[in-house]
This record gives C-alpha cells, sequence and structure tokens, in this order.
C-alpha cells in the first residue's frame, strides 16, 4: 500500500503539530520523482516511452502522490509542450510553496514526460472521478451543499467517484468570507462523517451532474425519517 500524502505546507504541519508526518511525506516525494525519471530512462525505446511505465509508477506510489510529483514538476509548463487536458488534471493538486519544492521535480526530458503523464492521465480518466468542471465554484457557501473532495485528500484505495461528494453540514469554513477553515461533512458514499478544511475541496457540484445514487443518499440525511428506514454504514474512509 502507498504511503499516505501530507498535501499541507510545513507551516501548517508544525502549527498542527504534524511535522513529522510532512516530513515523511516529503521525502516519499523525492523518491517518487526520483524514480518516475528512472522508470522513464529504463522504459524509453526510440524515443517512444513503453505502455504501461505510467502504470508501475501508479502500482507503486498511488495516485495521490504521482498528481501531487507531476503538478509540482510542471509548474509553468505551457500547453504547447504538453496535452492541454493531461496538464490540467496535473495541476488541480494543489501544491503549497515550499523552499525544498525543487527537490522533488522529475528531471526527464519534456517530451517523455509529456507521454508519461498521458499515461497517468489515461489511466485517471478510467476511474470516472470527478474534476473542477463539475463543479459550480469554491467561493459558494458550503453549507447543505454537495462538494467535490479534492482527490489528492483521499487515500489512493479511496479513489472514487463515491468517496468524492460530500454533504456540508456546518463548521467556520463552509462560509467563504470566514477566518475559519474547517467543513464538517458527510461522505454520501458511505456516510462517514469527517471534518475536512475548506481547501479540501473544489467546489459545489452542480446539480447536473448529481448521480441517482448521490441523490438517494442525500435524499436520506435531508429527511430523519427515511434515515431511520436505511441508516448509513460507517467507516471504511479515512482522510487522505
Amino acid at each position: 500500500m502507498a504511503e499516505a500524502l501530507y498535501p499541507y505546507s510545513r507551516e501548517e504541519a508544525k502549527r498542527e503539530g504534524e511535522l513529522a508526518q510532512w516530513k515523511q511525506s516529503h521525502q516519499a516525494n523525492v523518491r517518487c520523482a526520483r524514480d518516475i525519471k528512472n522508470l522513464i530512462a529504463s522504459h524509453t525505446q526510440n524515443g517512444q516511452l513503453e505502455p504501461g511505465c505510467a502504470r508501475t509508477a501508479l502500482d507503486c506510489w498511488g495516485f495521490p502522490r504521482v498528481q501531487f510529483v507531476l503538478s509540482n514538476t510542471l509548474r509553468g509548463a505551457s500547453a504547447q509542450e504538453f496535452d492541454p487536458d493531461a496538464l490540467h488534471w496535473a495541476r488541480t493538486a494543489h501544491i503549497p510553496y515550499e523552499k525544498t519544492n525543487g527537490e522533488f521535480k522529475i528531471r526527464a526530458d519534456s517530451a517523455l514526460l509529456a507521454q508519461f503523464l498521458q499515461q497517468a492521465h489515461t489511466e485517471y480518466q478510467a476511474l470516472g472521478m470527478f474534476g473542477p468542471g463539475h463543479c459550480g465554484g469554491a467561493d459558494q457557501d458550503f453549507t447543505g451543499k454537495v462538494l467535490v473532495l479534492r482527490p489528492d485528500r483521499l487515500r489512493d484505495e479511496c479513489w472514487s467517484a463515491q468517496n468524492q461528494l460530500w454533504l456540508g453540514e456546518m463548521g467556520f469554513g463552509c462560509s467563504p468570507t470566514a477566518s475559519g477553515r474547517a467543513v464538517y461533512a458527510t461522505c454520501l458514499g458511505d456516510g462517514e462523517k469527517v471534518r475536512w478544511n475548506r481547501t479540501d475541496f473544489m467546489g459545489v457540484l452542480d446539480e447536473q451532474y448529481l448521480p441517482d445514487w448521490a441523490a438517494e443518499k442525500l435524499a436520506e440525511l435531508r429527511d430523519p425519517a427515511q434515515g431511520q428506514m436505511d441508516s448509513p454504514a460507517q467507516g471504511g474512509m479515512e482522510m487522505g
């Protein structure tokens, strides 16, 4: 199982007493970038990346970390060098600015890196996850809204559309203007209740993309009488 990614800044980790997690995750980022560099070098034939190269990296490091490292590597890259959709996907992983970010950039030929990115993006698309294009905006009030969790906030084994949709319930972070950041929400996939930060969500899901299964779960959560007939399952989800 891939190590858990710590997606917040060193400063925030220090403030929250999680500096050890940040250091461990940063070291894993460095190893991941080095591993991808070596994989690209060893899986290239006649200027072409062999199929399955990105899959090997994903199996070893998991989607959250590979996307995180790609996003950091491709900061400032242009759509002329990389597939625009794949580049946009990589950049949906938010990378806190750190002086040490340069330590986990993938040092590889840009053309081969573009092929690796395309392979990783194709693997991601097969998961059917929600993205920024499914959201109405992150500047709305989150209270009572269906929210889309950033994939890199989930453990790799939890990467599914079912684990991305959450009902925002309370917390200062529900307001776009409040100084607080906490958002208390319930997962529409399995009913787990978790405290997230506002920045962990991409935004509010556009109603046209709400799946039938999520609409049914949402109705249960908003109607306690109906919920007594079929209480939500607990467990199984961990904060990524």
